[in-house]
């Protein structure tokens, strides 16, 4: 039976667009996705702001969520402001600071060591400091001073207008509602000590009595959790320091900082008190410290790895990080944990229910496609509940035959596949057109530099003729990539998904909403569905704008 397909409008093409960029990961460069948020703010209000609703509540990415709130907090349509307050309130510190910081502007001072001659060893940079300094201009500055053998370098980021008088309330009353609550307080202070002072100090909001005296007079009183991380520092016993943690809640982090020596017993009074994901961007620094060579901390860390699987505000691909950088480190046995962990958070994004294929470019200078392909396989293939076909092509197609799911089959499986030769994107879709393999999805990742037949396009319109399929197209284009592939697609009437892969692999994840749906009519259906979150003052919360 064919497939129907629904004829994407250009409005449709804007809100996938801003799907696609929420593939990214800025790394703390707001600046490079701000311009596609205001666009799409302006273009369709109605749906950005449900989309916002929805990516704080499902996505990955913190950079894209302070974006979505900095948007919505600048917006003049009825409603927004209200929507991006109410988000502002769920983030922490470091994240109001954030998104504070790039609405007013910022400057930083920095110490550079200038170039040293090759074969010479050169030091680390280090800050020389952070002076705020508003500006007319948003684009970034620098300017530069010789200070003896240092370079004095000052960078701006930010948009340098006047934050919105409800933004500073909503701040207020953030700030207030943790002091209202001493032990919140007090974990705030110790993760974000400086992110606090700075949400004071830019707003000019006067810290209450207890809060003058833990974060700006440094004299926590007796019983508070400060206090306690003093007396944890005076301890004279391993017994003593454990307590103090266990009693205290002190994160792993802080207490590291003032304990000098890490026995089995602090260790495991660490562990304990530890969340999932923090044990999870911990593991290599407990492996240093010898925590997988006790056979009780090793049987804890299982307990919590096992904890992960099903708890909230887990990042899937953290887990596989953590695995690279403990190494030799970890066991087997803790290792399949932490891969267990990953496959199950990823499958909770979604199951997808489409026959599909995944077609991987394996041409001159595409290592980059063949490690992106097998991350992608890796992290499809544990959520595809129908047929996974997988191809490596140049200009022909190389089936590949994996024994499971998990990365270290998919390594095995394209042992051997090395970049080289020319492209052929239709080759692969041939293969499957003679076999008569028949899917509903296809996902191509390429650089769309396809200079030999058979060509993608017109082979697909043959394979959509000989199978009876209509299969959706969606490119997953490498960095430095041409566009021939979506053009040839338009020109013949295929429509195409394009999604830009910037380096990072913990976007990835965010590939799952977008490929698990039987169509992204139905995605973008689900976001306009999404419920609005309520802008709270103080005890009573007010509806917000109904659209």
């Amino acid at each position: 039976m064919t497939a129907t397909r629904t004829t994407l409008t250009p409005e449709q093409d804007l809100r996938l667009r801003l799907l696609n960029t929420l593939l990214t990961t800025p790394h703390r460069k707001l600046e490079e996705i701000h311009p596609v948020h205001a666009e799409m703010v302006k273009a369709d209000p109605l749906f950005f702001v449900r989309l916002a609703a929805w990516y704080c509540d499902r996505g990955d990415v913190r950079d894209h969520k302070e974006m979505f709130v900095v948007t919505l907090v600048l917006s003049e349509f009825p409603g927004h402001r209200d929507v991006g307050l109410a988000l502002l309130r769920q983030f922490p510190p470091y994240q109001v600071a954030r998104v504070y910081d790039f609405i007013h502007g910022r400057k930083r001072t920095r110490k550079v060591r200038p170039q040293a001659a090759e074969g010479t060893k050169r030091r680390r940079p280090r800050n020389a400091g952070t002076t705020d300094a508003p500006a007319a201009a948003s684009e970034a500055a620098s300017s530069e001073k010789g200070a003896g053998d240092f370079t004095l370098t000052t960078e701006s980021f930010g948009l340098f207008v006047n934050p919105p008088r409800s933004l500073r309330t909503e701040i207020v009353r953030y700030l207030r509602e943790r002091e209202a609550d001493a032990d919140w307080f007090d974990g705030s202070v110790m993760i974000a000590r400086k992110s606090l002072k700075r949400l004071y100090a830019l707003n000019h909001v006067k810290p209450g009595e207890r809060a003058q005296r833990v974060l700006f007079d440094e004299e926590p009183p007796p019983g508070s959790r400060l206090h306690a991380l003093r007396v944890l520092a005076k301890a004279a016993t391993p017994a003593e320091q454990a307590q103090a943690i266990i009693d205290n809640a002190i994160p792993y982090r802080v207490a590291a900082t003032v304990v000098k020596q890490m026995t089995p017993t602090i260790l495991l009074a660490l562990i304990e008190r530890m969340s999932p994901q923090e044990l999870i961007n911990n593991i290599a620094s407990l492996s240093k410290r010898g925590a997988m060579e006790n056979p009780d901390l090793k049987a804890s860390i299982e307990q919590k790895l096992e904890q992960a699987k099903t708890a909230d505000r887990v990042s899937a691909f953290k887990a596989g990080k953590a695995v690279e950088s403990a190494g030799a480190m970890i066991s087997a046995d803790v290792k399949a944990k932490l891969d267990s962990v990953a496959d199950t958070q990823v499958k909770a994004k979604g199951r997808i229910n489409r026959p599909t294929a995944l077609l991987i470019d394996k041409s001159g200078s595409m290592s980059l496609a063949i490690e992106l392909g097998k991350r992608i396989g890796a992290m499809i293939s544990t959520v595809c509940a129908r047929e996974l076909y997988v191809y490596a092509f140049d200009t022909i197609a190389y089936p590949i035959q994996r024994a499971g799911d998990d990365l270290a089959s998919w390594e095995r499986a394209l042992l051997g596949i090395t970049a080289g030769g020319g492209t052929s994107c239709g080759a692969a879709v041939e293969v499957m057109r003679l076999k008569g393999q028949y899917v509903e999805q296809i996902i191509l990742v390429t650089d769309e530099g396809e200079n030999a037949a058979p060509l993608f396009a017109p082979t697909l319109l043959k394979y959509r003729e000989t199978v009876k399929a209509d299969p959706a197209v969606c490119v997953v284009r490498v960095p430095n990539s041409s566009s021939g592939i979506e053009s040839a697609c338009r020109s013949a009437g295929i429509t195409v998904d394009v999604f830009q892969f910037g380096g990072d692999y913990y976007a990835l994840p965010n590939l799952i909403p977008l490929l698990s749906k039987p169509s992204k009519l139905e995605l973008l259906m689900e976001i306009l569905e999404y419920p609005l979150p309520e802008r709270k003052s103080g005890e009573q919360a007010r509806t917000v704008f109904v659209y």
